[in-house]
């Protein structure tokens, strides 16, 4: 339980902070209400700065996946992600390769900058004309500078930083096998 002050020091307190507040300049306001249709105050720091953010290219920062350091995986290791909320049941089906994928990307022969704009634009699309489930083939290939397959390695960590990625599992042999995945996309709207 806390304890009050008696009500003189509250008083001396007020009344040396209203007393430090005139002795600063600071003035009572006439009205306790904002002005809505007060015109802005021109600020040319401000619209510099606006115009140079307009003006500088979006291409890298409209980006969502990163391009640092990935863990590197095997080129048979089997890759599984799913968000901890996803159904056991969805999960398993997507394991499976029972839910049909609807459009597929294969990123052999692009360098990892071009495999990211490719994967993301893709990615975009996909979600973009309500897409559940797509196949994005990645391959086992080792880097010509790297002791692993760095797309692999790569579309691994990019996966799993998608917002609208539910999950994502190597496919069936059949699909690909270790050299892809099944991604299952969240709809817009749809909540897990």
């Amino acid at each position: 339980m806390s304890q009050r002050r008696p009500p003189d020091d509250d008083d001396d307190d007020s009344n040396a902070f209203r007393q430090a507040l005139r002795e600063a300049g600071v003035r009572r306001i006439a009205i306790n209400r904002a002005d809505p249709g007060r015109p802005k105050r021109r600020d040319p720091a401000a619209a510099e700065r606006r115009a140079a953010a307009v003006a500088a290219d979006t291409t890298e920062s409209a980006s969502r996946t990163s391009d640092g350091r990935v863990e590197p995986v095997r080129p048979s290791e089997f890759l599984d992600f799913a968000l901890p909320d996803l159904p056991y049941r969805t999960r398993s089906q997507l394991k499976r390769g029972q839910i049909a994928w609807e459009a597929g990307l294969d990123l052999h022969g692009y360098s990892l900058d071009e495999a990211r704009l490719e994967l993301e634009g893709f990615l975009k699309e996909a979600v973009g004309s309500r897409m559940r489930c797509v196949l994005v083939v990645h391959g086992k290939a080792w880097g010509s500078t790297a002791d692993y397959p760095v797309i692999k390695s790569h579309v691994n960590a990019w996966l799993r930083e998608w917002p609208t990625v539910l999950a994502f599992c190597s496919a069936k042999e059949s699909d690909g096998g270790t050299g892809a995945v099944y991604v299952l996309l969240r709809r817009h709207g749809q909540a897990f």
